[in-house]
């Protein structure tokens, strides 16, 4: 079924999904107001805009000291991260380092830690959280496949002295000919033994390569947010699904059909499991992961129940790029230990209106996605015409949190970088 909801005088029609077959309607109140740059936030909610034209802003983080480092997906003027300070309610960017792009970047430990689209590198930190030698940083995974598709990798730690990096499928759908009509899936996806999947190795050994890494979880296509959950010592990832129904099965899957599947999907990851891509996908009008047409499905045959099942599942082809559990107490007590996803936007949801651009709260109860997700932060397109059309302003990509429990967001189409914050 179809939940149509009013939203600022527009009538919009979206497939909207909690967790695995629970289907929900999205309740968004938000506005816009004079002095919320731009975004659309629940009441008592406000925007800053700190920072602007810093680059393709990737994923950020922001240390207790309120210093803000910013990943750059392509370096500006051969700095791949820069680090901010705000003063008088901006942010000023007070050096850079790495000349390297790319997007993974957390800090743990007395550690920043970067990676490039091959690499991952550590920073040490002095008592106030800055980069000590930013010319001399470890080196702590190299040699991971980068193929000019999904070659991004994202990363975060866990309490036990591991990383967790993403190694992007660098195809659609492992098919014999990438995303041509008709063509059938690669005999068991050879390239799932250094791709499609998040792979864990250990925080202070050097030159790691995929020989001292270990595949922790696989048949995930390409993660690109993906966040810790403190509450119970899990790790999440936020997938992009899979494209083109249509023009690869024209027999089998309309033009909306394509539009609106499949789901983009959360996954509560543990050592092992297999989300299951390329052998399948998950289905959000039937509420259950569904057989890949490049593996024999037709549209409505189930997939093997061997593979994990989402945690939770939204709207299809919006591309999750920033995960963020929230643990501040700014905020009021319904967002403590749920999940901020930031949506980059769509490009291929064609004949029916493009989504995405906005960010989205999670619920959470006990460690587990609660109850019915909402837009939390909306008009980074700068309009719904915009949004429909795909020619947004600013696509939300990076989440952090404040040492206040203020909400970082990083655009990276025109490099802003916002700033939320709760008034009672």
């Amino acid at each position: 079924m179809k939940k149509v909801f009013v939203y600022a005088g527009v009538i919009a029609a979206i497939f909207c999904t909690t967790q695995a077959g629970a289907q929900t309607s999205v309740k968004p109140v938000l506005k816009i107001t004079d002095d919320n740059a731009g975004l659309k936030l629940p009441a008592k909610f406000k925007a800053t805009i700190l920072a602007e034209n810093m680059g393709k802003a990737r994923h950020i983080v922001v240390t207790p000291q309120g210093g803000i480092y910013v990943r750059l997906a392509k370096p500006v003027n051969g700095k791949g991260t820069i680090y901010l300070q705000e003063a008088n309610g901006k942010a000023v960017v007070k050096n850079g380092f790495g000349n390297y792009g790319g997007t993974g970047i957390y800090i743990k430990d007395g550690y920043l830690y970067s990676s490039s689209n091959e690499e991952v590198f550590r920073y040490k930190l002095d008592a106030k959280n800055e980069v000590i030698n930013p010319a001399a940083p470890e080196k702590i995974v190299t040699g991971l496949i980068n193929r000019w598709q999904h070659e991004t990798k994202s990363l975060v730690l866990d309490n036990e002295g591991n990383i967790y990096v993403n190694i992007g499928a660098w195809l659609n759908s492992c098919q014999e000919k990438d995303r041509q009509k008709g063509s059938m899936g690669r005999k068991g996806c050879p390239m799932l033994d250094s791709a499609g999947g998040i792979w864990m190795f250990k925080h202070d050994k050097l030159n790691q390569t995929y020989a001292d890494g270990v595949r922790y979880a696989t048949g995930l296509r390409n993660i690109v947010g993906l966040d810790w959950n403190q509450q119970n010592n899990q790790l999440f990832v936020m997938q992009h699904g899979r494209d083109q129904l249509h023009d690869i099965f024209p027999d089998l899957y309309t033009v909306q059909q394509s539009a609106l599947n499949p789901a983009e999907c959360m996954f509560a990851l543990k050592k092992g499991d297999d989300a299951g891509w390329p052998y399948l996908y998950y289905d959000l009008a039937q509420h259950k992961n569904i057989l890949a047409p490049e593996y024999g499905g037709d549209g409505k045959t189930a997939a093997d129940s061997k593979y994990l099942e989402p945690a939770a599942a939204y709207p299809a082809h919006m591309a999750p790029n920033g995960l963020l559990f929230y643990t501040g107490n700014q905020f009021p007590e319904k967002y403590k230990n749920g999940a901020f996803i930031a949506f980059h936007g769509s490009w291929n949801r064609s004949p029916e209106p493009q989504a995405g651009y906005f960010v989205v709260f999670q619920p959470f109860k006990d460690g587990k996605p609660a109850g019915e997700w909402e837009i939390f932060a909306d008009n980074f397109s700068g309009s719904p015409e915009k949004t429909a059309s795909g020619r947004a302003d600013h696509r939300p990509c990076g989440l952090a949190q404040g040492p206040d429990g203020s909400l970082y967001v990083t655009d990276d189409s025109k490099g802003f970088l916002y700033k939320i914050t709760y008034t009672p």
